[in-house]
């Protein structure tokens, strides 16, 4: 790839006149969060408009597929405001005809002075060509500001654009002492509404959800968005669901996960929901397919050994042997703790 001379060090956010930047960059940042169920397989992205003088004019998130992107949003808000000003946007600007004309068009037609840049787009298509066409147009563009912050909230998207494949969350709701269910099979409800809540928000973050056939004949799981505002999730079950199962219409399969995931990669898919059982998660935990666990922890004991554990397969045969990764969040929700892991993986935004 060509250098484009966008590394973050080019801003580094200690600069001491760069306040307005992470201003409006946290702006965006939470502006895009607020859209983060609506705009797939399109990423979730913020801007922001900010004045010569500093002040914040306008702010804008990414519409529904064949809707405006977050930069157009922002600049018709700015409407003549947009003359000479800077334009803070968390993912770099498009540069391709797609369902929606090139930002860059309509940001160098709108007379900006300036563009922030929190990370580079790995999209192909972009891939620093958007960031190209900007200076090439005498537009000073700048990279890096809140690259992290931005990362890790596009994190499904980079990792679909990067490697074709959906980004796979695996939810587990489980006891303090990590059981799902008693031996007598019995398991609703383990975590209170809240946590249920939060989780039906996640499947509407996601494009897919998939459980075990297994789960299906035992639950007869709907798989729908049910507590919070949402699309449902294309539902996809390993092995055959029985004829009359509330999971129809779905996607049988039968073949290897990692075709699954091309698969699902190739439909658009970005992020992939793994709920169930535990043999279909330990499965997917085994072939390290995993990219983040949310775990809902119960204040709740079964006692014993016998209780069935949340992960299926076989046990680590030695301390070496675990698996190790790393807690991203801890927060309670209700009565429970909602406990974010992610493996030990390099980071993407390192890696390209």
């Amino acid at each position: 790839m060509t250098n484009h001379d966008n590394s973050p060090d080019t801003t580094p956010d200690n600069r001491p006149d760069n306040t307005p930047d992470i201003t409006a960059m946290m702006a965006a940042l939470a502006a895009a969060a607020g859209v983060r169920a609506t705009t797939s397989p399109n990423p979730w992205v913020g801007a922001a408009v900010v004045s010569a003088d500093g002040e914040l004019i306008s702010v804008g998130a990414t519409e529904r597929p064949g809707g405006r992107h977050a930069e157009i949003v922002a600049l018709d808000a700015a409407a003549d405001a947009a003359s000479g000003a800077t334009l803070v946007c968390t993912l770099e600007p498009c540069s391709h005809h797609g369902r929606t004309p090139p930002c860059t068009d309509a940001i160098i037609a709108a007379g900006v002075r300036r563009v922030v840049v929190a990370i580079i787009d790995p999209d192909p298509k972009v891939a620093g060509t958007g960031i190209d066409a900007l200076r090439q147009a005498g537009i000073e563009v700048e990279v890096g500001i809140l690259a992290a912050e931005a990362e890790a909230q596009l994190a499904p998207y980079l990792h679909h654009r990067v490697t074709g494949r959906p980004y796979v969350l695996c939810k587990l709701a489980m006891s303090t002492d990590a059981g799902i269910a008693a031996p007598d099979g019995t398991s609703q409800w383990i975590t209170g509404d809240e946590a249920r809540r939060d989780a039906h928000s996640l499947r509407a973050e996601s494009d897919a959800i998939l459980v075990g056939a297994g789960t299906v004949r035992a639950d007869d799981p709907a798989l729908t968005v049910r507590h919070v505002d949402g699309d449902d999730p294309l539902r996809v079950v390993l092995g055959a669901a029985p004829a009359g199962a509330k999971v129809h219409p779905c996607l049988e399969w039968t073949g290897e996960l990692g075709d699954l995931l091309d698969e699902l990669g190739g439909r658009g898919v970005v992020q992939l929901m793994v709920e169930g059982g535990a043999n279909v998660v330990g499965t997917f935990h085994a072939a390290g397919l995993v990219d983040r666990y949310v775990l809902y922890l119960a204040p709740a004991l079964f006692g014993g050994s016998d209780a069935k554990a949340a992960l299926g397969g076989a046990t680590a045969a030695t301390i070496a042997d675990i698996w190790r990764g790393r807690f991203d969040s801890i927060e309670r929700v209700g009565d429970d703790l909602r406990i974010e892991l992610i493996p030990l993986k390099p980071s993407l935004r390192e890696g390209t």
